[in-house]
Parts: C-alpha cells; structure tokens; sequence
C-alpha cells in the first residue's frame, strides 16, 4: 500500500508539472511567435524600402551605427553586441533576468543596423527579444529565480525557432548552446514546446521559411570515398570556425584600444565599411541571403557568380560591424560563411559535390563557432532533408571538436574537454578557461624531445668517429 502511495504521489506531481509547463511554454512560444513575427516582417520592409533612396543605401552605414551606439548607451546598454551572448550571461548570472527596455531598443538597433547593411543576423536579436518577453511574463506572474530561468531558457527556444524556421533545431539550439557538453534535460519539454509554438505562430502570421532539398541537385549516396571527404571538410570546418572565433576577437579588441569616443569609432567604421564594400561589392553587406540560396540552390547551366575568397571576407565585414559596435546576430553570418567555405571546399578538391560540402559547412561552421553540433545536426536535417543527416553529424561533430574550446559566446559554461590530452577547467565561463597539456602528455613530450636529443648525439659521435676513422686512412 505505502509503494502505491509513493508511486501515485510522484505519478501525480510529475503530471501537474508537466501540465503546468505545457501551458506557460505554449504561453510564451505564441507570444513570442509574434512578437519575433513583427521583428522579422519590419526587416523585410526595411530592405524592400532600401530602393526608394537615391543613394546606395550602403551609404548610411555611418550615420546607422552612429545611431545604433547611441540609442543602445543610451537606452538599455544590455542590448548591445549579437543578442545570444547578453542572454546566455543573463541565464548564468542573473536567473534569466532581462530588462524589459532590451525588446524595443534591441528590435530598433538590429533593423538600423540591416536596413543600411551591416553585415549581422537576425537570429541573436530574435533570441533576445523571446527571453526578453519570457523575463518580462516572469516578473509580471511573479515567479521564483528558478522558474524564471527556465521559462527565459524557452524564450530563447520560441525566438531561435521563429527565426530559424526548424522548430526542433531551435529548441534543442537554445538549451545546448547555454552549457558546452551538457543539455539541461528539465528544460527539454517546454523549450519544444514554446518552440513549435513560436514557429506555429509566425507561419499563421505570415512568415514564409526557406528549405532546401539539395537532393534534386545531386545524388547523396553512402560510400566510402565521400565518408572520407566529410570527414575532411569536417576538419576544414573547424579550423574556419577557429578563424571566425579568433577574427572576432581581435577586432574586437584592436577596436577597443583605439583611443575614441564610441560614438565616433562607429561612425569611423561605417566609413570603412563603406569603403570595402565600394571595392568588394555589396555581396558581403546585410544578411546575405541571396548567395547562400545561391550556392545551395544553383542552376544547372549557369555558374555560380561567388568567388572562392567570400567566407573570407565576410567574416571580415562581420567582424568589422560587431567589433565597431553594430547591433544583429551572428548566427547567419555563419550560416553565409559555412556555405560559402563549403563551395570552395568542394571546387579545391574537385569533387561534383560541391552543393553537398556547402550544406554541410552551412551548419557545420555553425556547430564549431557556437559548440552546438546536435543542434546543427538536426537543423541540416529540417533543411536539407533526411538523406544528408550521417553525413552532416560526422562533418558537425569533427568541427566541433577541432574548434577547440573557443567559442562566438564567451558566456557560455564549459563541461567538457575536447581532448583527453588536454587539462581544461571545466565549469567556468569559456571565456575564462584554462586549457594545457595534460602533465603525462607533457612528460610523454620530454620524453620525446629527450631521446631525439640522444638519438642526434649518437649519430654525432658516429660521424665524428667516421671522420676521425678517415682522417687516419689518408695519414697512413
């Protein structure tokens, strides 16, 4: 009787949980929808207005970011950046709470950033907005620190998967990229929800989502030869991630050191961008996504117009934009850089699958900048059908891996290492990890260096013995 009582109890609790969880995400998820609807549909009106100036519309870069600064300093300074990282820090530091000031001045940043061409995304500012909203019903219900964090950490699902347009990837997204090597499980269920919920609503809204079904430009059969290729173009992934990361962080840094006010380095960089894309192009401006629908959906008889070098330089344009002060995501930055790298990745080894390698770098990049490689995995599924998906987890998971613990989000906690060879603090801030050889890798490596250092003192004696030997023939 005591074990039916036991069970009954915990079947029970388990089920009001669940029923309360299903409600608030569902909550948030259609309030979130909405709101990141209204985002996403002020984009589309600001680029489709872009034509009625009589200018390149590149020109306001300037006066844009100038704008941009001084409404985010002046307004609510938590919005500033690419959005994910201020709200990841939030979950970890301050249980989720956002101030609510966050949602309109983030919205208007992140448009006046796009509208005059700063190269950044939208998925950031769409997941800042959805935990903005999320902290804001928080509050106004009154619910304890805990609970507040959870339904922010759904906020941040609801605005991935709104934008993104893969209600599953952006759930699983939005939990696994707060903590590297962990997935915060209790949160699984209404991070699902609210996502779903969130792209239900901004498909009901109006909002219309890109798919690509690469398998009517070729043929994705499994065989050995292309394994071996995905497992290459997963370690060239890495190591373009590990670029993205490290360009990131320089500018960002170089920039900061420069002795001027804010306001003026914006402005001073909108110049600059101004002046890269007057020789570059405008390719490598805004979001950039006629040239990944470009290099994944490209015609048959005619070639496809991006140069090798374009990862390259827009992970320049990027850096550039963030690091002077623009306001936008860098989920899709990635999204063109993984493409693009992927094409050229495809032409460099001669292989017919290039549109394949761009698939695979399109989430692949994005599994080693942001340490989410079951996020991506799912994501290239929902995107680019289901013939891909061995294919996409191997390339994701080795990039991953290669980027090393690194990471476009220094906020995010640390779990794991990437290596048994190596010594890494785990449970800090990524930003603050200390990563060193092992001590037995260490002593393995002296060990090395030590018989190496053996091995050429006993050829040495050996010639010097052979030379003596032969200056002594020649004397006799």
């Amino acid at each position: 009787m005591r074990f039916f009582r036991k069970h009954l109890t915990e079947q029970t609790a388990i089920f009001l949980s669940v029923a309360k969880w299903v409600m608030l995400s569902s909550t948030v998820g259609i309030v979130i929808g909405a709101v990141v609807t209204l985002f996403l549909k002020i984009l589309i009106v600001g680029e489709q207005s872009r034509s009625t100036l009589p200018f390149p519309y590149y020109y306001l870069l300037p006066v844009a970011l100038f704008l941009t600064v001084f409404v985010i300093r002046i307004f609510a300074p938590n919005a500033e950046g690419h959005g994910t990282e201020k709200v990841i820090d939030a979950v970890h530091k301050k249980h989720g709470k956002i101030d609510v000031a966050v949602i309109p001045v983030k919205l208007f940043a992140t448009v006046m950033t796009l509208f005059a061409g700063g190269s950044v995304g939208k998925e950031g500012p769409g997941a800042q907005i959805g935990a903005g909203a999320a902290s804001l019903l928080s509050d106004m219900l009154r619910f304890s620190r805990e609970d507040r964090k959870k339904l922010v950490i759904c906020g941040i699902s609801a605005g991935f998967a709104a934008v993104f347009g893969t209600p599953i990837a952006g759930a699983i997204f939005g939990v696994e990229v707060l903590i590297i090597g962990v997935i915060l499980y209790d949160v699984l269920l209404p991070s699902f929800i609210a996502g779903f919920a969130a792209f239900t609503t901004a498909q009901f809204l109006g909002i219309e989502y890109t798919y690509f079904d690469i398998h009517f430009y070729q043929s994705v059969a499994l065989d050995l030869p292309l394994i071996l290729k995905v497992v290459a173009a997963g370690i060239f992934f890495g190591f373009v991630s590990d670029a993205i990361v490290t360009a990131m962080n320089v500018t960002h840094r170089l920039i900061r050191k420069i002795p001027l006010h804010p306001y003026l380095i914006a402005f001073c960089g909108g110049i600059v961008l101004v002046g890269l894309a007057m020789v570059f192009g405008e390719r490598y401006l805004g979001l950039g996504l006629n040239t990944i629908r470009d290099v994944l959906t490209p015609h048959p008889y005619i070639p496809i117009d991006v140069p090798w070098y374009a990862f390259i330089l827009k992970t320049l344009f990027t850096s550039l934009t963030l690091g002077v002060g623009g306001s936008g995501g860098i989920i899709t930055p990635l999204f063109y850089i993984g493409a693009t790298s992927g094409m050229t990745f495809g032409h460099l080894i001669g292989d017919s699958h290039v549109t394949l390698f761009a698939a695979l770098g399109f989430v692949s990049v994005l599994a080693g900048a942001t340490n989410a490689p079951i996020a991506a995995t799912i994501m290239a599924v929902e995107l680019f059908g289901l013939e891909i998906a061995h294919y996409a987890a191997i390339s994701a998971v080795i990039s991953f891996l290669i980027t090393g613990h690194r990471s476009v989000f220094p906020s995010q906690i640390l779990a794991m290492k990437k290596s048994d060879m190596l010594e890494v603090k785990v449970g800090e801030m990524i930003e603050h990890a200390e990563v060193d050889l092992e001590e037995k890798e260490i002593g393995r490596i002296r060990n090395i260096k030590e018989r190496l250092k053996r091995r050429r003192e006993i050829l040495r004696e050996k010639k010097k013995k052979k030379i003596s030997a032969i200056k002594q023939e020649k004397e006799s």
